[in-house]
């Protein structure tokens, strides 16, 4: 007999009732619930795919040479991470997959820890449970306790900038990590997949420290993996374009398991990828458009009363009322605004709510209007 996977409900779909209240006010539903782009794909970008639609034969997992160097490109470029060989970076089919599938491809399973942050992307519990691991709460690593063999992670989640809150994780609190993780050999995972949306004073137009950075790791990425996506930077969520990097015994150790699996970025996906990654002006133009978007969403936010934490980057705002987070959406689902409870990213989020910037300007210009 098949015993489905112990998993529980998909968070969004306990959604519904109050987005039925939101989209029944009288101007329509503004949905800031979900941090899915709503601007259009660059023309660029656009164009490459179609350049590239001729593709009878199959892709390579691995990827092309061409899209493999405008990663390494990108990452010198960009993040100030230089001298990543092709062999240390791996197209993959949008970082969800990724995160979702990580302790599969690296062999964990029964037994076997993953450390998450106490406020949480769901996929990083969901993925350990995918493999039959566990995962347990690691905000500080002091907070894990005493290390035994059954009790020390085999895999590390950070992120930084944080989803749902915004929080950028520092040099020295990274350079921290990684120096423990190698005393205890646990594998770090870091999602990035914000870091180009950095908002803090003196700052705009940078990227975030990556755990792959010089200053971070020393020049070695043993045990280290980013995450990066260009479905925010890029407004390419629909084409699932991403990649992880670093260590390359790690990454070769993933893409044995991705060939077998046949987990393979279409051809023109992967050209389209390349050419997004070597344009710099048009995540320049979308990062601007969300600062505004961000600008005038806090300031109505703040006049309703709702006090926003962290938030210094990425595509939300972390927003509190002191009260449960049920509550909090349902007040503004009542004002036709959806918007998604903390409670959805572990007990720590439960009196706050998330609150997407990904929106048209009307449609932000409309809640700010009924907040």
């Amino acid at each position: 007999m098949i015993t489905p996977l112990d998993l529980p409900d998909f968070p969004w779909d306990s959604l519904a009732p109050y987005k039925a209240r939101a989209v029944a006010h009288p101007e329509g539903i503004v949905d800031l619930s979900v941090g899915t782009p709503v601007d259009p794909t660059p023309e660029l970008v656009r164009r490459a795919l179609a350049e590239a639609a001729d593709a009878p034969g199959y892709p390579l997992t691995v990827g092309t040479t061409d899209l493999r160097t405008a990663i390494c490109e990108w990452f010198e470029r960009r993040r100030g991470v230089p001298g990543l060989g092709l062999d240390a970076v791996l197209p993959t089919v949008g970082s969800k997959e990724l995160v979702a599938w990580l302790p599969t491809l690296l062999g964990l399973g029964a037994g076997d820890v993953v450390g998450i942050p106490a406020v949480a992307y769901p996929t990083y519990d969901i993925g350990a449970r995918i493999a039959g691991a566990s995962s347990v709460v690691a905000q500080s690593l002091t907070g894990l306790g005493p290390l035994t063999a059954s009790t020390t992670p085999k895999l590390l989640w950070l992120n930084s900038p944080g989803n749902p809150h915004g929080q950028v994780l520092g040099v020295e609190h990274l350079r921290k990590v990684v120096e423990w993780a190698r005393r205890h050999g646990v594998v770090v995972a870091s999602d990035e997949c914000y870091a180009e949306l950095d908002w803090r004073e003196g700052q705009f137009g940078t990227s975030t420290p990556s755990i792959l950075h010089p200053d971070v790791c020393d020049g070695s990425h043993e045990g280290l993996l980013a995450v990066y996506s260009l479905s925010k930077q890029s407004n390419l969520a629909g084409y699932r374009a991403a990649f992880v990097a670093g260590d390359p015994t790690l990454v070769a150790a993933i893409l044995a398991v991705r060939k077998h699996a046949g987990m393979i970025m279409p051809t023109p996906v992967q050209h389209a990828m390349a050419v997004a990654l070597r344009d710099d002006t048009h995540v320049a133009t979308q990062r601007t458009a969300y600062a505004r978007r961000r600008e005038q969403l806090l300031a109505a936010v703040t006049r309703a009363g709702l006090r926003v934490d962290h938030s210094e980057a990425g595509l939300y705002l972390w927003a509190t009322r002191g009260e449960d987070c049920w509550t909090t959406v349902s007040e503004l689902a009542d004002r036709g605004i959806l918007v998604a409870p903390g409670s959805f990213y572990g007990a720590a989020g439960q009196r706050h709510v998330r609150i997407a910037l990904t929106a048209t300007d009307e449609r932000i210009a409309a809640a700010c209007t009924r907040l």
